[in-house]
């Protein structure tokens, strides 16, 4: 199946001199959520902003949906929809003029069966006729959403979507998201919630220093990158680790109480069964045992520290 953005040898210099991004190689799928992850700076917005034509690309091409963003603009952009990270909105406008106003932009008829669909899907229909302004930070970032979902596009960036918000608008936002996955659209979202994308996304970029330094599937990279840890908590604390156990792969908690040993489950030799021979050997007794893998926030910590 043919990507719905394909992204080929884009490089961004600013006239300051400052590369942005360089040679960034990337397609996303169609239908999927994909995560792109990266410090601040890395060039995420640079990315975001060329492909939605808001910046001018240096070199390269960006399709969207088989559309040429630069040749083609116009058909390109009524591909996508853009909830920006700053919240920038006509405040003297009400709710309903404001979204009705984005939908015209892009040529679209009017349709208030669909405005009405998108207002209640964010909570907005009982706000409609409210002056933006007159909004909590909170429902105006639902107006973003609104606005951009507005013509119908095919595919939806979402640029830090959950900063500054509450909690219940953020489980809301990602009923949405699922559910406009599940009608077809394609979701690009950044996040500094990294277990938002280790909850939402199918697959995941990390951009650091303006190149993708990796795209996996979520499940692929905590399988390749996760190490687990075996935790181990002691019939009796322990005053130290025997030297004859000492490993940079094991650690004794400051209490003394749990045993923490880390290892790789791709190998096929964990060390696991050697270590419990010899706890048992020093008659280090334990009472419970528990296994767990790296989140995606370490994962991705590693990764980009790993390119410092």
């Amino acid at each position: 199946m043919q990507p719905i953005i394909s992204i080929q040898n884009l490089t961004k210099t600013y006239a300051s001199g400052f590369r942005a991004l360089n040679n960034i190689n990337l397609d996303i799928r169609r239908g999927e959520i994909f995560a792109l992850l990266g410090p601040n700076g890395a060039g995420k917005t640079t990315l975001i902003s060329i492909i939605c034509g808001i910046v001018n690309p240096g070199t390269g091409t960006v399709l969207a949906d088989g559309h040429d963003i630069v040749a083609d603009f116009r058909a390109a952009r009524a591909k996508i929809g853009l909830v920006p990270q700053e919240l920038f909105t006509e405040s003297f406008e009400s709710v309903w003029a404001t979204v009705s106003f984005s939908r015209g932009l892009f040529g679209k008829p009017a349709n208030p069966a669909h405005i009405e669909k998108v207002l209640r899907s964010l909570s907005l229909w009982d706000k409609r006729d409210t002056r933006v302004m007159a909004l909590s930070g909170g429902m105006k970032r639902r107006v973003l959403i609104a606005k951009a979902l507005a013509h119908e596009p095919q595919i939806l960036f979402l640029d830090e979507p959950t900063a500054g918000v509450d909690v219940e608008l953020r489980r809301d936002m990602w009923e949405m998201v699922r559910g406009l996955r599940e009608s077809g659209v394609t979701i690009i979202l950044t996040t500094h919630y990294i277990e938002e994308a280790e909850e939402m996304a199918d697959r995941i970029g990390v951009i650091s220093r303006g190149e993708i330094i990796l795209v996996e599937e979520k499940t692929v990279l905590m399988e390749k990158l996760g190490k687990k840890q075996l935790t181990l908590y002691l019939q009796k604390p322990l005053a130290r680790i025997p030297a004859e156990l000492a490993s940079p792969q094991l650690e004794l908690s400051e209490d003394g109480n749990t045993l923490v040993y880390i290892f790789d489950a791709q190998h096929q030799q964990t060390g696991i069964a050697d270590l419990l021979r010899r706890l048992d050997e020093h008659g280090i007794d334990f009472k419970d045992l528990q296994s767990s893998q790296s989140s995606l926030e370490e994962i991705f910590v590693n990764l980009v520290r790993a390119q410092a």
